[in-house]
């Protein structure tokens, strides 16, 4: 089905959302993909529909709603550019992981509302990642499954980092690292996976040698075809395993 935008009344207002449901294969599983830092736009809304092809009804919600309209911001640019570079780094420090925890909540009943009333998976790339992998902490009965892309900060020493709450994560966990990533160094990596091991978290953390931070988006400056398709067949074979079972 195409795309359906809707509105999610959370704590702190009203969040835009995406919502993409399947046709003949759906199924009760439903999927929140955390977008990276650049925002909703339509490379993301491709990803949802594509996701939602295999049968999960997939919401892509605005986590920088609290700053009203903002943007569009160009994947390519928007760094090489220092207001609209200064502008995303203060939305991403103004909207802490606590936040798009506390929104989560409200993006788990709008999956239910509109059928998805099953097994939920979260998927994050960018500045999503950690936050996909935090949703699993803080909805432990809900989301069986949480995998990031080339996420940043997964193992900081930040009080909020992901590897902090290894603890109350139940979900299986799949972590697809870029290749050389200066958000998430090997040291991070090594931490995650003593914090996932430690609370025996069924995880893969996956190298994707020569791929560069932001690969699987493909509005990015470093898209890569090949890698991505990779990225495509762990993602639904992780999710498949997870949330049809």
């Amino acid at each position: 089905m195409p795309k359906r935008a809707i509105e999610i009344r959370t704590s702190d207002g009203v969040a835009h959302a995406a919502l993409f449901q399947p046709g003949d294969k759906a199924s009760a599983a439903g999927v929140i993909l955390y977008m990276d830092a650049f925002g909703p736009r339509s490379a993301l809304d491709q990803m949802a529909e594509r996701l939602s092809g295999y049968g999960y009804t997939v919401l892509v919600p605005d986590l920088f709603y609290r700053f009203g309209t903002y943007g569009p911001f160009d994947a390519r640019t928007a760094f090489s550019n220092e207001r609209t570079a200064g502008a995303i780094r203060n939305m991403i420090r103004a909207t802490t992981q606590a936040m798009t925890q506390a929104d989560t909540g409200a993006f788990i009943n709008t999956l239910a509302s509109h059928g998805a009333t099953g097994k939920i998976g979260t998927v994050g790339y960018c500045m999503g990642g950690a936050r996909a992998l935090n949703a699993a902490a803080a909805y432990p009965d809900r989301i069986a499954a949480a995998a990031s892309f080339h996420g940043g900060n997964l193992a900081s020493e930040a009080p909020d980092s992901p590897h902090r709450q290894a603890a109350a994560i139940k979900a299986r966990v799949y972590v697809g690292a870029a290749g050389v990533d200066r958000s998430f160094p090997p040291e991070q990596s090594a931490l995650l996976v003593e914090a996932l091991r430690t609370a025996e978290v069924d995880h893969i953390i996956e190298n994707y040698v020569g791929k560069a931070h932001g690969w699987c988006v493909a509005d990015h400056s470093v898209y890569d075809e090949a890698g991505a398709e990779r990225h495509w067949a762990r993602l639904t074979t992780f999710f498949a395993e997870t949330l049809n079972a």
